[in-house]
């Protein structure tokens, strides 16, 4: 049997496995919502995926409850009263429901909740309007301004609002976000900041810390509306995938879905045996498997390393499983053949270091695509900018990496990359 033979029959595994509902095992519980969660940078002229939000919630009866309040509030903004450059929850909500609205909802609005309507959060009449809503979107910001004003802060405990949300979702709503609403999805150990260099050095603490370069999380999570792994949004734009590594290692979690920007996971039935998603977008989502992974304890700064760490990159219109942790690439998209024999370019800030006045976002997905590539090396290495100490990031055509385009010579989904990280 030839390689490609073999490739086509996996494939059709693949999409009987990705595709296939399951027999129920979650208590016969309804399932029917389903999110759409973008990693930040949403452009408005983003049709697919407002489209998406849209239609999931009605289409031309769709009516989109807009939630701002990881933005800073009117009191906090200087600009609160220049409708050009204000930049607060109200100004931000009737942003977005204007754009709701010009890509074709029947209404959009703003729900007043934010750090100046902490009290709105258990409020009937809010409630009302949102259980008169068919879908809902969450804003960027901090989302730690979200648990406070929607998880009763330490308590950790839903609101009214939060739970006619909920209960929306189970019926079959639909909940978007954008950067830091949809880092609110996530379930236990959501990550609250951190780069990825010192998050490598110095490793994860729970918390959230006002210096941007501590990796630190919430360990009782945000909303939970994702639980099938963690979250990280503006991944390669920001050079995040070393703190993901880290933070899924640390807290003991074996999966990370590191969203990019302007590009949407869709997430179909989750939270139950049927959860499945697809990548809807100009760029991707990277999957990142650490159920090989081992690492070491890190005790001493700076000394952490890991291996067996498995990294896919989805593209447009890929199908992922999570509960059997198979990928689909899109129709169209075939398996390739490396076939050009340049070696793979040094790259020496894997990580797009905020330090480097000269760095290149994407980086880490740019040196793992021109491995893919290439026929000349099966293992490729990057390091970060920073070299106290210097970390190297080995990147290995593993058993079962195949790389995906429809262009022979552009990989463009890569399934299965084998990461290694060291210290030196």
């Amino acid at each position: 049997m030839t390689r490609s033979t073999l490739i086509a029959c996996a494939t059709a595994l693949l999409l009987t496995l990705v595709t296939a509902p399951t027999a129920a095992a979650d208590g016969g519980k309804r399932h029917d919502g389903s999110l759409v969660l973008v990693g930040g940078g949403l452009k408005d002229d983003n049709k697919q995926v407002y489209g998406e939000i849209i239609n999931r919630a009605g289409g031309a009866t769709a009516r989109i409850g807009v939630i701002t309040a990881a933005s800073v509030p009117e009191s906090q903004d200087p600009d609160a009263a220049d409708s050009e450059l204000c930049s607060n929850s109200k100004c931000n909500g009737a942003y977005y429901a204007g754009l709701f609205k010009s890509h074709g909802a029947a209404d959009a609005q703003w729900i007043p909740i934010d750090l100046d309507h902490v009290a709105n959060a258990d409020d009937a009449t809010v409630v009302r309007q949102v259980n008169s809503m068919s879908g809902f979107f969450f804003g960027g910001g901090d989302q730690s301004r979200y648990l406070t004003t929607l998880l009763n802060g330490p308590a950790h405990k839903d609101t009214k609002v939060l739970a006619a949300i909920r209960a929306k979702l189970r019926a079959g709503a639909v909940v978007s976000g954008s950067s830091a609403g949809a880092q609110i999805a996530a379930g236990k150990d959501m990550v609250t900041g951190g780069e990825s260099y010192e998050g490598l050095r110095d490793g994860s603490s729970p918390g959230y810390f006002d210096d941007p370069t501590v990796l630190g999380y919430e360990p009782e999570g945000g909303f939970g509306f994702l639980r099938s792994g963690l979250i990280d949004t503006h991944s390669g734009a920001y050079g995040r995938e070393g703190r993901a590594i880290r933070l899924a290692a640390d807290t003991g979690n074996d999966r990370v879905y590191a969203l990019e920007e302007n590009t949407a996971l869709v997430v179909e039935h989750p939270g139950s045996t049927r959860e499945r998603v697809r990548v809807l977008g100009p760029r991707g989502v990277a999957v990142l498997d650490l159920r090989r992974a081992r690492g070491t304890d890190g005790t001493e700064a700076g000394t952490w390393s890991v291996s067996g760490v498995r990294y896919s990159y989805l593209t447009d219109g890929d199908r992922y499983a999570p509960r059997t942790w198979l990928a689909l690439p899109a129709p169209g998209k075939r398996p390739l053949l490396p076939r050009s024999t340049a070696p793979v370019p040094a790259n020496g800030d894997v990580f797009y270091s905020v330090a480097n006045p000269d760095g290149v976002p994407y980086s880490f997905l740019d040196t793992a695509r021109a491995l893919a590539a290439t026929r000349a090396q099966r293992t490729a290495a990057a390091t970060t900018y920073e070299d106290g100490p210097r970390f190297t990031v080995t990147f290995d055509k593993a058993p079962g990496f195949v790389a995906w385009g429809k262009d022979a010579a552009a990989p463009q989904t890569l399934t299965g990359v084998g990461i290694r990280i060291t210290s030196e």
